[in-house]
């Protein structure tokens, strides 16, 4: 009686507070993306790899870093290894889990970089307008120029390799999206009739773009930041197969297909395996994207 209790005030239609009406707004939102079964899927999918990174000495079946010459490259199903070994005799499902912990990583900074620094060149650019607007959509314009992994591939060659200079190099080609979205967003807003109100009670433009203009445009940047996870990841492990991401013996996935591509023929479970890792987990955040943009852009959605 409880749970129905608390099914029906968060359900209701007149809200008693701000707290109340959020959560209100929260649930629902919920109940909408629970009924996407391919969003759930996606989430449930991204849950489990958050799990398998966090439990990987765990669950690890084997050191990802220890050589066995004498069984190199064993089929799947060998007994101890049932994703089989690559050139160096190392497990590959251990260097799988622990190579998850590296995407992670690479998306969890990415995600924080790219989008801040975009919502904040954008609602700058929006709001204030006039040269700073054309300076600033200038530099955007710039870097979308070029695609993003060959102006990644150039970041990263003036930075030098790693698996830190791969992050910031992707975080610099990844932000003009969102600093196109954060100023759409912020020429909308701008002329509202509440924005002028606030402006009459002698608001400041820092107040008003961080107060009042950044909560509207978290919603469109969420479902931007989710559907470029699967690039993200993609220009990482691109990265990885160059050379230019994380080093060996790091078990990142790009730099797993990399060693495999020499043993494709012969022994494809060495490059497959890494390769099914980065395409299921690419497609577990497009789904999860989709999802989010049914409930935080309905109009998106359509």
């Amino acid at each position: 009686m409880a749970e129905q209790t608390l099914r029906q005030w968060l359900l209701t239609d007149t809200p008693t507070s701000r707290r109340h009406a959020k959560l209100s707004a929260l649930y629902q939102g919920w109940l909408s993306f629970r009924g996407n079964t391919m969003a759930m899927i996606g989430l449930w999918i991204l849950v489990a790899l958050v799990a398998i990174a966090a439990a990987a000495p765990l669950i690890s079946p084997h050191d990802p870093f220890v050589q066995d010459l004498g069984n190199r490259l064993a089929p799947l199903g060998t007994d101890g290894h049932i994703l089989g070994t690559d050139s160096l005799g190392r497990d590959i499902l251990s260097r799988l889990i622990y190579g998850s912990r590296i995407t992670l990583y690479i998306v969890a900074l990415v995600a924080l970089i790219a989008p801040i620094a975009g919502l904040l060149v954008g609602t700058v650019s929006g709001y204030v307008g006039g040269w700073v607007d054309v300076v600033l959509m200038r530099i955007t314009d710039i870097f979308l120029a070029f695609p993003r992994l060959v102006l990644a591939l150039a970041f990263v060659a003036a930075l030098g390799a790693g698996i830190e200079n791969a992050v910031l190099a992707i975080s610099l080609t990844a932000w003009p999206p969102y600093a196109r979205i954060a100023r759409a967003e912020t020429l909308t807003i701008r002329s509202a009739d509440y924005i002028s109100a606030i402006q009459l009670q002698g608001a400041g433009a820092m107040r008003i773009i961080t107060r009042h203009i950044w909560p509207l445009c978290i919603s469109s940047l969420i479902v931007r930041v989710t559907l470029d996870m699967a690039g993200i990841i993609l220009a990482a492990a691109g990265l990885g197969f160059l050379g230019l991401g994380a080093q060996p013996p790091s078990p990142e996935w790009g730099a797993m297909i990399s060693e495999g591509r020499r043993f494709i023929l012969d022994h494809w479970w060495v490059a497959t395996m890494p390769g099914l890792a980065i395409f299921t987990v690419s497609l577990a955040f497009n789904l999860l994207g989709d999802g989010l943009r049914d409930v935080l852009d309905p109009k998106g959605g359509e």
